[in-house]
């Protein structure tokens, strides 16, 4: 499959995972690991309101289920793709885990940290810089969020 192709149809696995976040009144946002051969290690889906936890955020809950899936916290090439640019604290827990390529949809210009507002996962002076591809079906992620939010108001 092209790399195109890949990073969409995963993209698409990711927003499911959005949808499914909504159903928790959780903000949607998806998020998919998956390991250098293309499987899928590892799903996530903000979950803050369901288990009332600041950190369950759809890439940390994510990486931690491709870490425990492999018994190790180190992500070597693995790839995230996330339907909503990563924040800091989501950056961290990716350059912490050492993964190789994050693929997101929307651009956060509130919080983003993979370019938006700051760019953490490419930042010259940190020892693990991440390949960073962005606006992946980024016209669905948008409008998951935006009818998330209008029904919000």
């Amino acid at each position: 499959m092209r790399p195109v192709a890949r990073d969409e149809a995963l993209m698409r696995r990711a927003l499911e995972q959005a949808a499914a976040a909504e159903a928790t009144a959780d903000v949607p946002v998806g998020a998919v690991v998956v390991d250098a051969s293309g499987t899928v290690i590892g799903t996530g889906r903000n979950e803050r309101e369901a288990r009332h936890d600041p950190t369950a955020h759809a890439e940390v809950v994510a990486l931690r289920e491709a870490a425990a899936l492999l018994g190790t916290w180190r992500l070597d090439g693995c790839a995230l793709v996330v339907t909503l640019e990563p924040c800091v604290m989501c950056a961290g827990a990716i350059l912490a885990s050492r993964v190789e390529r994050v693929v997101f949809g929307a651009w956060d210009e509130k919080a983003g940290a993979a370019g938006s507002v700051v760019d953490v996962l490419r930042e010259r002076r940190l020892p693990h810089r991440v390949e960073v591809v962005a606006g992946v079906l980024a016209g669905e992620a948008e409008a998951q969020l935006r009818g998330f939010f209008a029904g919000r108001r």
